[in-house]
């Protein structure tokens, strides 16, 4: 196969006529050539479009939904255009958060419907949507509850189970009219997804897991608890689910012991019907600073910061199977800045992890970014003066976003020039951490201000927030330039 290694585009359409590669393959073929186009010199990105918003601005997978999700546009054609607009919905009505569903490759499922992409919305007033992410038509809907306030959604298998949590109770009058123990700090509602399913919801209650207790989150089958002792604990969702679960529920379906005349429709929604009684089997738990704990790796590891005062800026890498310290285990940027740097498992499950500093990126290769004065005879200028690693007047890492399709790293850099901030993305080989590629951004970058970057195939969207709490949504994308010989 090594003949085939190389191809230009002809040939791959030859080939492909002939029906020598397979549908993997050929997207492979397909996101090689893409890279190749993205990374020559001739191919630049062109800002081709710019919205401004009120309200929060949020991309996924080629979507840009503004005004609280009610108004979707689609970034994939040349500039992007208005996919649908959701009904106007009052305030108390509002959509709280939301998550984009990918139809799964390898099962059949119920209805046409379940087979396209989906968009969950969860809104103020507690009901549960399923909308089509092309039309915005209505596909189900689910009442949670007229009791429990539920305000957050979160993936526990992505694409797979997702979970509904409530804002944490407060002992007001009409908590104790319905009913709540003063130990319950929330509930959790879990669904698995394609199709729509209820799995159950449960109540966590500090005389269960403790006084301490601050938030839960579940995540991969595992429910994570976390205490204002600054310890975090992890339970087996499975285990509970079959020792604690009181009866199977099934939406629409009546429910007469809890005087329910249909699961998940109003006025009663979805009782609790998973009641820990007693503490789990803690599967691993672990001290930390901030309550802040990732796990991951090949075998796994995790990453924390110990407690002490005197390891913090710190992270330190261990095994979960035994609490090793793994080798070079302490990563320590010792970098003097307003900010703190931040690490986390590559997301290419390559087991490597990426540590940002202002001036320094480390996978298993380390990227620096130039801060040397030269001047025009190619003097380097030594300062006389000490300066923080991000100094406004400095070029500093401020993001890192990983491109999977096309295997590279879009790092943001940003640095100062006239009383502005100004914007680089580079692109640099996954592997070798070389630089191939760097991209001006047009529009100015306010370090005071929230900012988020998503680099999709050949487009680049930055959504920044502005002055007076408003929002802004600017996209590139790459233009063919000059004919190539």
């Amino acid at each position: 196969m090594s003949q085939l290694r190389r191809r230009n585009t002809p040939v791959c359409l030859d080939l492909r006529s002939r029906g020598i590669f397979d549908a993997g393959t050929l997207s492979r073929q397909n996101l090689k050539i893409l890279r190749d186009i993205i990374l020559q010199d001739s191919k630049d990105f062109s800002k081709v479009w710019t919205k401004s918003s009120k309200s929060t601005i949020s991309y996924e997978s080629g979507r840009i939904y503004f005004e609280n999700y009610q108004c979707c546009y689609s970034s994939l054609p040349s500039e992007p255009h208005l996919l649908y607009e959701l009904r106007k919905r009052p305030k108390a009505e509002k959509i709280e958060d939301a998550l984009l569903c990918q139809c799964p490759l390898d099962k059949r499922l119920p209805t046409p419907s379940d087979e396209k992409p989906s968009l969950l919305a969860l809104t103020a007033n507690n009901w549960l949507y399923r909308f089509s992410a092309e039309t915005g038509q209505e596909l189900q809907r689910v009442y949670l509850s007229p009791h429990h306030k539920f305000r957050y959604l979160g993936w526990d298998v992505s694409q797979e189970t997702f979970y509904v949590k409530s804002i944490q109770n407060k002992m007001t009058s009409t908590v104790r009219q319905a009913g709540f123990n003063q130990n319950t700090l929330m509930y959790l509602a879990v669904f698995n997804i394609f199709p729509l399913k209820l799995v159950g919801i449960l109540e966590i209650n500090k005389s269960v897991f403790g006084s301490t207790v601050i938030d839960v989150v579940l995540s991969q089958g595992v429910l994570a608890v976390s205490h204002s002792s600054k310890t975090v604990r992890l339970y087996s969702f499975e285990d509970i689910l079959n020792k604690y679960m009181t009866k199977t529920l099934v939406l629409g379906e009546q429910c007469h012991s809890e005087g329910v005349t249909a699961v998940g429709e109003a006025p009663f929604g979805i009782p609790v019907n998973i009641h820990i009684n007693e503490c789990p089997p803690v599967l691993f738990e672990v001290s930390c600073f901030d309550n802040g704990v990732q796990i991951g790796g090949h075998p796994w590891h995790y990453i924390f910061t110990p407690p002490h005062k005197k390891h913090q800026g710190s992270f330190h890498i261990c095994s979960v199977k035994d609490n090793t310290l793994a080798k070079n285990g302490i990563q320590d940027m010792k970098c003097c800045s307003l900010e703190s740097d931040w690490i986390y498992f590559h997301p290419d499950d390559s087991g490597r992890i990426i540590h940002v500093g202002p001036s320094t990126i480390k996978p298993s290769f380390t990227v620096w970014n130039s801060r040397e004065i030269v001047t025009s005879s190619g003097r380097i200028v030594k300062r006389r003066f000490h300066q923080l690693d991000d100094d406004p007047e400095q070029e500093t890492f401020r993001m890192v976003e990983y491109e999977d399709e096309l295997d590279l790293l879009a790092v943001v850099e940003v640095t100062h020039r006239e009383d502005e901030g100004h914007a680089h993305i580079r692109l640099h080989d996954n592997h070798t951490g070389a630089l191939l590629k760097s991209v001006p951004l047009v529009e100015s970058w306010d370090v005071t201000y929230s900012h988020e970057l998503f680099f999709d195939r050949d487009t680049i969207v930055h959504i920044e927030q502005t002055k007076n709490n408003n929002f802004c949504c600017h996209v590139y994308k790459i233009n063919c330039g000059k004919t190539d010989e």
